[in-house]
């Protein structure tokens, strides 16, 4: 069992402004890396589109560097990708193959199931690295709830 001082949940906006896309990778390349050197060594997403996708797909990279470091999925449901545009359905999938472990909540669709994953995301974790630019969103809740179990939140919206 991993202790939760090692494990950072990532939470984010489903869109991205694609003008600050470079510089958010880049911030979030770096924040990853000062986790990793402090130790963090398993990163938590909910399998989402946005920021949940650009944040696995960073750790599978870091991973070609640091072989310790695991990328963990929480899923609300299965088939959760079903509905996206094909592009997309293609990088879950790419990233769900990579992934060192995925747990899936709920074989379908169920009332409250991504409420139930970004709890779950938050209660095995230490540390919240999180994009979070409104604060009335699925991802505003979260990191408010991730502040109220005591975890270190990273915003990388700020400056």
């Amino acid at each position: 069992m991993i202790p939760r001082d090692k494990i950072c949940c990532f939470t984010g906006h489903r869109n991205l402004p694609v003008r600050t896309l470079p510089d958010l990778k880049r911030r979030l390349a770096d924040a990853i890396e000062l986790l990793i050197g402090q130790g963090v060594c398993c990163f938590a997403a909910g399998g989402a589109r946005g920021f949940d996708a650009l944040a696995a797909r960073e750790v599978l990279e870091k991973r070609e560097r640091y072989p310790h470091i695991k990328l963990i999925l929480v899923l609300p449901f299965e088939g959760q990708e079903a509905s996206w545009r094909e592009e997309d359905r293609q990088e879950f999938w790419a990233i769900r193959r990579r992934a060192d472990k995925v747990t899936v909540l709920a074989p379908r669709y169920e009332q409250g199931c991504y409420f139930a994953r970004n709890r779950r995301l938050v209660e095995e974790s230490g540390v919240c690295l999180c994009y979070l630019t409104r604060e009335r969103s699925g991802t505003g809740m979260t990191v408010r709830y991730a502040e109220r179990q005591g975890l270190r939140v990273l915003n990388l919206a700020k400056r």
